[in-house]
């Protein structure tokens, strides 16, 4: 074969291989390709069809929509054929919480600046909520109680310290009931609790088992956790009161919190164990005897 011969040749084998292979070049536009759907024939063939590619920049690349889901559009596909991702404000400001007192939902929203068109991204969540404690109640007593977190002992506690109250663990945190009641321990009470969350500290220590996600508990208040509620003005709080004299102080115990409302606790002796929890007891809370408790308020 000639020179002349050859040339000719490879001038016509070229154009062949790129009518078999579909457009050549790597471009929609160039290509003047863009198709609806999925179309495997609408396809940028960026080297020739029997070539080796030995580099991921010369693989085909399609001009179709299905190529958005399938990740090998080529590079002008979009500008090209008109798509238009889902364009998004930033996030707002958080609302008010919707619960003036006790657990509630706050959120905040986006609008939309740009609609999707021709296949483009779809437009993400608008709205965003996350929990909120309302602050906002009825008394200074209430916003206390829901601020405070319950310190726990085991309530095994409890027996040895009634058997000998000079060894009492918590004479070590300042607690002080030489004028509390009288000595009286008939105005010891109980709370009934429901965990609502617990770190996993709880979980693998034995003795805080019980503080799982969705158990119920009961918490004693002995005579020495009780302190003087002075917040209280009216004889419907959680507070118990002497009953031989009326017109003396009200005692509780701290962290005791308010019926329906979601506070914290932790443990003495293990600080990681902590949580939340919400009172189910109802009303000025009841006595109880100790074998009734699974832990002690501190």
């Amino acid at each position: 074969m000639g020179v002349q011969q050859y040339v000719l040749f490879a001038v016509l084998l070229v154009p062949l291989s790129a009518l078999i292979g579909g457009a050549y070049g790597g471009s929609c536009r160039e290509a003047t390709l863009c198709c609806n759907g999925r179309d495997s024939s609408c396809v940028v063939q960026k080297a020739p069809l029997n070539a080796i590619i030995e580099d991921l920049n010369d693989k085909p690349c399609y001009c179709d929509h299905a190529c958005l889901k399938l990740g090998d559009c080529c590079d002008d596909f979009k500008s090209h054929c008109g798509v238009i991702d889902c364009i998004v404000s930033e996030w707002g400001q958080w609302s008010e919480c919707d619960t003036a007192c006790g657990n509630g939902m706050m959120s905040r929203t986006r609008i939309i600046e740009q609609k999707p068109q021709n296949g483009g991204k779809h437009c993400p969540s608008l709205v965003q909520k996350r929990g909120c404690q309302g602050l906002k109640c009825h008394n200074h007593h209430d916003r206390k109680a829901l601020r405070e977190t319950a310190l726990l002992l085991p309530a095994a506690l409890s027996k040895s310290r009634h058997e000998n109250d000079t060894s009492d663990i918590r004479r070590n945190l300042r607690l002080r009931y030489k004028n509390a009641f009288k000595h009286n321990r008939g105005n010891e009470y109980c709370v009934e609790f429901e965990v609502i969350k617990a770190t996993k500290a709880c979980h693998k220590d034995n003795v805080y088992r019980g503080l799982a996600e969705g158990e119920r508990v009961i918490v004693r208040c002995d005579l020495e956790a009780l302190h003087e509620d002075k917040t209280v003005d009216t004889l419907a709080s959680n507070s118990v009161q002497d009953d031989e004299e009326p017109d003396t102080p009200k005692y509780r115990c701290r962290g005791d919190g308010l019926t329906g409302r979601n506070t914290r606790f932790t443990t003495l002796a293990l600080p990681a164990c902590r949580g939340k929890w919400m009172r189910l007891t109802v009303g000025q809370p009841k006595k109880c005897p100790s074998s009734d408790a699974q832990f002690i308020f501190v």
